[in-house]
């Protein structure tokens, strides 16, 4: 069954060819939309799917966004083999509608059988027999519906006006319809009845019930909007979709446009404080946080491709720009490793990106990409699923058999990825199930991907050797299943006549002519199950139509016989074993003149290999060297265990590989990939979080508010702070718990979970009553007791009213409560001291949380780095510490000094620079001498190794960072203990004796006329402390009426460090001054010594 839609603006003429000097070609695959043409698929088309873009699977028709040429409107839809079910033109645009029953060789006119003006066309793909038209709403809004392919319809009134439309995946009488008002219909008849699902639909966010997944077929997935720019995940039955049979599966607000609800999957976004947190259910479970590489800080992120029992993700890093990154997760599509930076992406207008990955079919994990190299894009192959990738063998010779010279890396082949945006013309690159090996693409020869100089390339071999069969850019579609090739001119200025047919896999091509005058092609209808091509087009701009059927069925002899094959071994470049085995594939010897069956077994072995180290992928956290070995990444601690584990059970440890899904190698003899199972060992609890499920620590008198827990253990006792405690088991409740505060004010929530190895804590200061969107407390990391400590909390944006600072110190009640930014603070004891500021502004909360050692003295050094290093930095605070982290183990392991007695803190901005602290032990007082003697000592011990070079680390598999000393502080100790030594008490004494003497002078001045003083009105400043800190910010020290403003502190700071050089004065003691960086909370370092 053919249909054809035809513009009144001229008239068709068919033309039947039966030649045997002309061929026919099989169903070249899947269409896409086109900027002519509106093509509805019911099919996920997965490379154009993402958060932020259109949905994958959906049927959304905007005829007011077509633009539909004279010359090309007229299209024609195989009711019974088409993958592309839907035809649309603009509502101002008439058009007819043509029906055919002997494939295009007479048309029977329907407009006047229907009597309406048509502006839709749909065929149900799950039952072809089945079409529905939509009138022109601008007349009369109606739905025609044939269920015998169009011999007869029935016209149905609607009552709104559609713009979307899909299909169940099974059910053929179940549709979804959108209207422009955002509003989702449904209808169980094919039509005849419309019902009101849902108002305030994202366009394009809804979604059928996927079999096996979901419980009942008629489930219907939607995104509906709220104010202020948030939306919610909504769950329902397509007829009963109330309020009271709502389920809302995310726990909190997503971002508008950002659900995909794709095979297995959902994906939900959520943005908070300016940065985009991704969500994913499997299987339509609970939803987990998606877990990048830490560092990666994604500024957008699309999913590519959930169709091989994984996700294939394009994420945008914090430091590109016009490129995106390659991530593949594993089975549950939570945790996701690095496979291919730089990927070349062009981003359409309605805001889908286009990745130029492509994937090659017929042969399980070969893909090609087009990767950004410099200022080059480049062609690579994988044959491992991403694991590995190389670039294209150019061929030895072009069409006319002249050396080529082109050797890699400096030359190779490069292709381009372009899918088809026209259901009838081919895309530059073609690969089918049924032809395994056998890849036609456009591409050119060279350093990098150009679009000029094109031509056409083959591989016969899976793409280990190419072929160059046109020294220009032709169409290309198979035939027979693969086993033959024809070749059309698509140049639309310039008409044509003739074909090119090859059956030897492009080795050899014949030129046959299919008309007698040229014409100007404007598509290529294929119908394989009756072998036969139709051209369309016309002999001028202003001639009538053509359509040219040719059956190519006369170019093959026979039917294919065993003799007439021949087996091929897929291999990656002579490793005989792809993808975890061996394959061995059958094919028709080239140059026969046999139809292959339709039936006939591509694949005729198959054997396993041992498994090796590209058969895995880095596991999360994990890194490929050079040696192909995964390692941790800097950044990652493998000894942690982040998945339940309970004393008397086993878990499985991760040794750093997963393997690639759908791999096929067998392990050896020694399993030294696979995760171990290894006993759960006695341990305290450690790593309890809590948090609201809407994220934030503010809420309405009498709301409800949902608390979130995070933790290895079941039994957890949680304090509300109003009076009210209970024991709950969070892992039995899922969506959180829910309580309602009565009255106003500030309470401290606060979780406890204890066993007999320890106890752990979690506590969030919850306010009960305008935006802030961000807060970074600056607090020095080591402090001196029982002197004063500056803490700044830096707020972004700046505010012009006032803000209510809460100070909550270590073991506090209450907080001390501030409105100025700045406060000074004296530590008491010794040790580790937590402290957290929180921000209120109007109904918003947020808060930071520092650790500060306190210490009686300390030494300290300021350390740079290789240059290298700047590069990788992307300047926030979790960065430093983590480079921190490693730096101190670094100096550990050369000087032996104790780890947990040092400290590194890294400044913020470039170049990147850091203070090393060295502290003293946990100390009796007659010890304190020794102690600081050894500080010296192991303070020069460490010089020595910085001064050498031997302390360094390793970034990245090729990035080595080497540590060195900038400068030493003058002062070589920081304390605040007495003072016991005879030469101070004299200095001390000395300092009494003048202080009198100046006393006595200054009664006595007005009886010696000769003698003027001048009392000093600027007391003596007390003692200072020394030292800058990594992940805090510094400031001068000064008494609580003197604090400057916010302004005047950048001021200084930008002076300072213009002058490029450090303030010195001689003081025994060291201030750590604090104070905010202009560009980033937290980030400005004035180092000040005394």
């Amino acid at each position: 069954m053919l249909w054809g839609c035809f513009s009144e603006a001229g008239t068709v003429r068919l033309r039947e060819i039966l030649d045997e000097n002309l061929l026919r070609t099989s169903d070249w695959g899947e269409g896409s939309p086109s900027n002519r043409t509106t093509t509805l698929s019911t099919q996920p088309r997965q490379h154009r799917s993402g958060f932020g873009t259109t949905a994958a699977g959906q049927v959304s028709v905007k005829p007011q966004a077509l633009h539909l040429k004279r010359y090309l409107s007229i299209r024609l839809t195989p009711a019974i083999s088409m993958e592309n079910n839907s035809y649309c033109v603009p509502y101002m645009v008439f058009f007819t509608v043509h029906r055919s029953v002997d494939y295009g060789s007479t048309y029977i006119k329907l407009n006047k059988k229907v009597g309406s003006t048509l502006a839709c066309l749909y065929v149900c793909p799950t039952n072809k027999r089945k079409i529905m038209m939509l009138s022109d709403p601008e007349l009369e809004q109606s739905v025609l519906i044939s269920s015998d392919e169009g011999a007869s319809f029935e016209k149905y009134p609607i009552n709104f006006y559609m713009d979307g439309l899909l299909f169940h995946p099974t059910q053929e009488n179940w549709l979804l319809a959108s209207s422009p008002d955002n509003k989702v219909y449904s209808t169980m008849d094919f039509g005849r009845k419309w019902q009101l699902v849902s108002e305030n639909v994202t366009p394009g966010r809804f979604f059928w019930a996927q079999t096996g997944l979901d419980r009942e077929a008629d489930v219907v997935h939607m995104e509906t909007h709220i104010a202020k720019g948030r939306a919610q995940y909504v769950k329902c039955r397509a007829q009963r979709c109330t309020e009271s049979n709502r389920q809302y599966l995310f726990p909190g607000y997503i971002d508008k446009n950002s659900l995909v609800v794709q095979d297995n999957y959902v994906f939900v976004q959520v943005c908070t404080s300016g940065q985009a947190s991704y969500f994913v259910s499997y299987m339509r479970e609970s939803f987990k946080r998606i877990q990048l590489p830490k560092y990666c800080l994604p500024k957008d992120m699309h999913i590519i491709s959930t169709n091989e029992k994984q996700v294939f993700s394009a994420v945008q890093e914090w430091n590109q720009n016009d490129t995106y990154s390659l991530y593949i997760s594993d089975s549950p599509g939570v945790y996701f490793t690095l496979s291919l930076e730089n990927l070349r992406t062009r981003r359409e207008p309605g805001g889908n990106v286009l990745v130029d990955l492509y994937k090659v079919e017929g042969i399980n994990g070969i893909f090609l990409a087009n990767k950004l190299v410099g200022h080059e894009v480049k062609t690579f192959i994988t044959y491992n699923k991403g694991q590995t990738w190389a670039l294209l063998q150019a061929p030895n010779t072009d069409v006319a058999g002249n050396s080529l010279h082109c050797i890699l890396p400096f030359c190779s082949l490069h292709l381009h990825l372009d899918t088809p945006v026209n259901p009838y013309l081919p895309g530059r690159i073609f690969s089918m199930d049924s032809a395994p090996g056998i890849i036609v693409a456009t591409g050119n020869i060279g350093t990098e991907l150009s679009s000029t100089n094109l031509g056409m390339f083959i591989t016969s071999d899976a793409g280990n050797s190419w072929r160059q069969i046109f020294e220009e850019e032709l169409g290309v579609w198979f035939l027979d299943n693969g086993g033959a090739l024809v070749a059309v001119s698509l140049v639309a200025t310039v008409p044509i006549r003739h074909v090119w047919v090859s059956l030897d896999e492009g080795k050899k091509w014949d030129r046959h002519s299919f008309s007698l005058a040229p014409l100007f092609l404007d598509g290529v209808l294929m119908q394989p199950e009756n072998h036969i091509i139709t051209f369309t087009g016309h002999l001028s701009r202003v001639s009538e139509w053509q359509l040219i059927k040719i059956d190519y069925k006369a170019i093959f002899s026979r039917r294919c016989m065993d003799g007439d094959y021949q087996t091929w071994h897929l291999h990656n470049k002579g490793e005989p074993c792809v993808m975890g085995e061996k394959q061995t594939f059958m094919k028709r010897r080239p140059g026969n003149r046999c139809m292959l069956a339709q039936d006939y077994s591509r694949v005729i072995s198959s054997e396993p290999c041992i498994c090796r180290t590209y058969d895995f992928e880095c596991d999360y956290g994990y890194e490929r060297q050079a040696d192909g070995k995964c390692t941790p990444a800097f950044w990652f601690n493998p000894s942690t265990v982040t998945r339940s584990c309970s004393t008397s059970h086993n878990y499985l440890n991760s040794t750093g590989y997963r393997k690639v899904l759908s791999n096929n190698c067998k392990e050896g003899g020694k399993d030294v990939y696979s995760p171990r199972k290894q006993h759960c060992s006695p341990r305290p609890p450690r790593g309890l979080r809590l948090t609201t499920s809407q994220g934030e620590l503010t809420a309405t008198v009498g709301s409800n508010v949902t608390f979130l827990g995070n933790s290895l253990w079941t039994y957890i006792q949680l304090d509300f702070g109003d009076g009210i405690t209970f024991m709950y088991n969070l892992s039995r409740r899922g969506d959180g718990i829910k309580h309602s505060y009565r009255e106003d004010g500030i309470f401290r929530v606060t979780a406890h979970a204890e066993n007999s190895q320890g106890y752990d804590i979690s506590s969030l200061f919850l306010h009960i009553t305008s935006p802030v969107e961000r807060v970074y407390l600056s607090a020095p990391i080591v402090a001196i007791r029982k002197k004063e400590a500056n803490l700044t909390a830096v707020v972004w944006p700046v505010h012009h009213r006032t803000l209510t600072f809460f100070w909550w110190f270590e073991n506090s009640s209450e907080p001390l409560i501030t409105l100025d930014g700045s406060i000074s603070y004296t530590f008491w004891k010794e040790g580790m001291n937590r402290i957290m500021v929180q921000v209120s502004s109007g109904c918003n909360i947020l808060q930071d949380t520092k650790v500060i050692i306190v210490k009686d003295f300390f030494k300290s050094l300021l350390l740079s780095f290789s240059p290298a290093l700047d590069e990788h930095n992307p300047d926030i605070p979790e960065w430093r510490e983590d480079v921190g982290r490693v730096v101190r183990t670094a100096v550990s392991q050369v000087s032996g000094f104790p780890e947990e007695r040092l400290l590194v803190s890294l400044f913020p901005g470039v170049p990147t620079t850091a203070e090393l602290f060295i502290l003293p032990e946990t100390q009796l007082p007659e010890h304190g001498k020794r102690n600081k003697e050894d500080l010296v000592s192991i303070s020069n011990l460490v010089i020595n190794a910085l001064n050498h070079g031997l302390v360094q680390f390793e970034l990245k598999a090729d990035t080595q960072i080497i540590v060195y000393i900038t400068q030493l502080t003058l002062a070589p100790l920081v304390y605040s203990n007495p003072i016991h030594s005879s030469s101070v008490m004299l200095m001390l004494l000395s300092v009494v004796f003048v202080g009198l003497a100046a006393f006595f002078i200054f009664k006595l001045k007005r009886k010696i006329p000769w003698i003027h003083v001048q009392a000093e009105e600027n007391q003596e400043k007390e003692p200072e402390m020394i030292g800058t800190v990594g992940q805090n910010n510094t400031m001068s020290k000064m008494k609580l009426s003197e604090f400057t403003t916010e302004k005047e502190l950048m001021e200084k700071e930008l002076k300072t460090r213009s002058r490029g050089k450090f303030d010195v004065a001689s003081r025994t003691v060291t201030d750590l001054p604090i104070g905010p960086r202009p560009s980033e909370p937290g980030s400005q370092e004035n180092d000040h010594m005394s």
